[in-house]
């Protein structure tokens, strides 16, 4: 296996060293090796290349981001699918990137100039851009270089931002073609309004959590029996100054006689309906709700309905506003209490239910409860693009895995609501709309001048950074323009991301890319062939991570105390499609271990001569036959795993190959052989291609340690550009792996039985085989077991299978008294048990009284009873006399 990929034109390979360090200590090998593997441009793809492409495109993580555990995670499954295909041969491209995160920066750059005493609206807008830009030169993009530790092999030379002038145009570009077909428009509409960013949020951004409020019941109408009255419930006392109606359900028989009546709002004066809609709940407060529709997104829909009037009474502050009442000017938080307190004073409270537990949208960003806002904003319209993008994975263009994921996916693009883009802010990509002084409104792409003249004015708002990161699959490759970098990797063949955005990230690159490269044809324009669905990383019990909790993970700092392979293989073992995935330390502490039993083992290996050179040898027999077959089922297993995108099994499958059947057997075997000078060429050469095959197929969870054995193992360039071991059928050996096996079980058999003896393993014991060739040897020194001396006295005889029969000396190895006097006392303990627990089972009042559960407990504790008797006796009478 020690082909490789041609190592780009002019590069040497660079000749192994001789012999490994006694200890593996990552950080003085991730660093260098790293910026070896950027240095001769390994990760560097060529759109001209004849190979065919794999192509991931990085969920571009927030220019004020850090590396946290889920981009770690996430990047580790990428990383491990880029580096297995670049393995294999493909032109690979994973391409990296950043999203501008426009409330995110907002938010950060304004509370520095909070921090100066001015801010951005005393800056003003063109002065705010550049101070954003400024930041970002300092303070963005830390993570990239966190990557960097992590081992991600990226195209770095193809880096992209949301805002660089590629991507702007294709977001301009974007937005005048669903423009110009009908898909964007403005509207009034219900929005999620932050009233401290003075901003709509996307849903993305609003943190739902339950917070103690109020119920407050109230009566509308007459007081006093002269006109119709009703009680309502609510939570928003004050946004009764904007009802337009009071609802109830149609089949509700204590409201069905004042449906069409108009009854008064208090402290406003006006009249308005009581209408009947199905959406009402009969069994929530009074079974009849006040109607705000400018202020609710249920209201709003009953408000749509019913064609009812859509009354806004809170600004962009919160504050009350246009009602004509005395609480004009006041926070939307004090005027709930000093509207409760007049209808007070009215007699008009009817009941209070404090504390009242309810779920209350947060901004993300400023903490502060969101409001839900009627405002004038642009909005996508969906339905085309979303039925779009559910066909593409009903019809098989684009995969989910894991395919139950599926669901999720169309209860999505089968049910989305119109998309409002427009954001109130300064940093991001303004929408390329002007407006002119008699009314005129004129969407413009990338090439249109804007227009001149007096009155003319665009659109002062950005869009939604979702906008811009639905384009990236394709605006990162140099969309709209036909580049050679579209050509060749798009579609791109995977994208890698956690189901928590599915919505929010994934049907969007689905409707933008269908849309834009419609032209390509059905099967091309699909952003990405697959979508690998994972879950979220969760602390050892399975709880969220955070902070507050104090249960959160530092990838850094675990890189630093483990390795950054052991934080990779961490992940992967856990990593089951579409779970959530439990770390703990003590799960990296063990993937360290692995990490130094592969550098030990392969070690021992330089040590005693393993070589790749020249052929594999045909006719391999014994333990070599049965390694080598072994090898290459595990190879077809990996291959089986990947493409199904299960990492833990994966893991889990070269872990137990790698530490059981390699280091615990097929090392400890080999011993005998490289003592043999006829055998030990052969098992040097075996040993070599074995470990070569592991560590290739190890490499793309862990590429430092790999990299660091290979390449003195091998004296090859670089395990980067190694070729992906495949299975050879010539090789398979199921005689060689049933002998092994047989092997395996007599060794297990004999060990227990001197454990059970209470035979210390670092004695020899004599032993005398029989019905035992091929393996005789390699038993012996797996077991310590000293060849029979002259007057050999087997003392116990063991009979292991097909005949064979080991007969071993126990005289000096046991004391026998004492063994025997312990075996006494545990057989007295058992025939107690066994006594005690036949008289209950023999107890026809017991069996007949007793609850099932406590007689099976009984049977189960008579059946370890006897099953404990019988194995003492048999180690009594294989004891030998006294």
């Amino acid at each position: 296996m020690t082909d490789t990929v041609p190592p780009p034109a002019g590069q040497q390979i660079q000749p192994s060293g001789a012999e490994l360090p006694s200890q593996y200590v990552p950080a003085s090998v991730e660093a260098p090796l790293y910026e070896r593997w950027v240095q001769r441009g390994y990760f560097t793809a060529d759109a001209g290349s004849d190979k065919p492409p794999f192509t991931i495109v990085i969920p571009p993580p927030n220019v004020t981001g850090s590396l946290h555990v889920g981009h770690a995670f996430e990047h580790t499954l990428m990383d491990a699918l880029t580096r297995r295909a670049r393995m294999q041969g493909m032109e690979t491209l994973w391409l990296p990137g950043m999203d501008h995160a426009s409330i995110a920066v907002h938010a950060l750059v304004e509370r520095a100039l909070a921090e100066e005493g001015t801010s951005r609206r005393e800056l003003g807008r063109d002065a705010f851009i550049e101070r954003v830009w400024r930041w970002k030169e300092q303070h963005g993009g830390a993570i990239l270089a966190q990557m960097r530790r992590l081992g991600d092999s990226v195209d770095w030379s193809r880096e992209r931002f949301t805002m660089d002038e590629g991507l702007c145009r294709a977001v301009t570009t974007m937005f005048k073609r669903l423009y110009d077909d009908g898909l964007i428009y403005r509207a009034e509409r219900l929005v999620n309004w932050s009233p401290v960013l003075g901003s709509v949020l996307s849903d993305a951004e609003v943190d739902h959590r339950e917070v103690q409020g109020e119920l407050v019941s109230m009566t509308y109408g007459s007081l006093d029996g002269s006109g119709p009255s009703i009680v309502v419930a609510t939570t928003r006392v004050e946004t009764m100054l904007g009802d337009t109606a009071v609802a109830v359900h149609p089949a509700d028989e204590r409201y069905r006689h004042l449906i069409g009546a108009l009854i008064e709002l208090p402290l406003t004066g006006r009249m308005i309906p009581v209408i009947a809609d199905e959406h009402v709940d009969p069994e929530f407060g009074t079974g009849a709700v006040k109607v705000t529709p400018a202020h609710d997104p249920n209201d709003f829909e009953i408000g749509r309905r019913h064609g009812l009037a859509m009354i806004s009474v809170l600004d962009e502050q919160g504050r009350i506003e246009a009602t004509g009442t005395e609480f004009d000017g006041m926070d939307r938080f004090a005027a709930r209490v000093a509207v409760r307190e007049r209808l007070r004073e009215q007699g008009r409270i009817a009941a209070e239910r404090r504390p009242y537990l309810h779920s209350v949208g947060h901004s993300e960003r400023s903490g502060e409860p969101i409001e839900p806002r009627l405002s004038l904003q642009w909005f996508v319209k969906v339905e085309p693009l979303a039925k779009a993008a559910g066909d593409a994975v009903r019809d098989g263009r684009v995969q989910i895995s894991p395919p139950e994921m599926a669901a999720r996916y169309f209860g999505w693009t089968d049910n989305l609501h119109d998309w409002c883009i427009s954001r109130q802010l300064w940093w991001g990509h303004r929408i390329p709309v002007w407006y002119g002084p008699d009314g005129e409104v004129r969407c413009l792409g990338p090439d249109e001048a804007p227009p001149t003249g007096p009155g003319w004015r665009q659109d002062p708002d950005v869009l939604d950074t979702w906008f811009s990161s639905g384009l990236w699959p394709f605006s990162t490759l140099g969309w709209p323009e036909r580049t050679a970098d579209l050509a060749k990797f798009y579609p791109t063949t995977v994208l890698v991301t956690g189901y928590d955005i599915l919505f929010f990230w994934v049907v969007r690159m689905m409707m933008f890319g269908l849309y834009a490269m419609e032209e390509h044809g059905p099967e091309a324009a699909v952003p990405f062939k697959t979508i690998m669905l994972h879950g979220m990383v969760r602390d050892q019990f399975g709880k969220k991570m955070s902070k507050s909790k104090g249960n959160s993970v530092d990838p850094l700092a675990w890189m630093d105390a483990y390795g950054t392979d052991a934080l990779r293989f961490t992940f992967a073992w856990g990593a089951n499609p579409g779970a959530d995935v439990p770390v703990s330390e003590d799960n990296i502490s063990g993937a360290r271990n692995f990490c130094n039993k592969l550098w030990n083992a392969t070690r021992f290996a330089l040590l005693n001569g393993a070589t790749t050179e020249g052929e594999l040898p045909t006719g391999l027999t014994g333990a070599d036959a049965w390694i080598i077959s072994r090898l290459n089922r595990v190879i077809a297993e990996v291959d089986g795993y990947y493409a199904d995108y299960e990492f833990a099994k994966i893991a889990d499958l070269l872990y137990h190959f790698a530490w059981d059947e390699v280091c615990d057997w097929y090392l400890e075997l080999a011993k005998v052989s490289l003592a043999d000078e006829a055998g030990a060429p052969v098992t040097r050469r075996v040993l070599g291609e074995v470990l070569d095959g592991l560590l290739r197929l190890l490499h793309p969870l862990t590429p430092f340690v790999t990299e660091s054995l290979w390449t003195a193992l091998t004296g090859g360039e670089s395990l980067v550009i190694a070729a992906w071991p495949r299975c050879q059928d010539s090789r398979l050996d199921k005689a060689a792996e049933d002998d092994v096996l047989q092997l395996q079980a007599r060794v297990v058999l004999i060990r227990q039985f001197l454990s059970a003896q209470g035979v210390k393993p670092s004695l020899r014991v004599p032993a005398r085989f029989s019905g035992v060739s091929r393996y005789e040897p390699q038993i012996r020194r797996l077991l310590r077991l000293a060849e029979p001396a002259e007057g050999f006295t087997a003392t116990a005889t063991l009979g292991l299978s097909d005949g064979a029969v080991v007969e071993l000396d126990l005289s000096t190895a046991v004391d026998v008294v004492a063994e025997r006097a312990r075996l006494s006392r545990d057989r007295g303990v058992a025939s107690k048990e066994l006594e005690q627990t036949g008289k209950k089972l023999g107890n026809d009042a017991f069996l007949a009284n007793a609850k099932p559960a406590v007689v099976e407990s009984v049977r189960a504790r008579n059946a370890a009873a006897a099953a404990d008797l019988a194995r003492i006796d048999e180690a009594l009478t294989r004891l030998p006399q006294s």
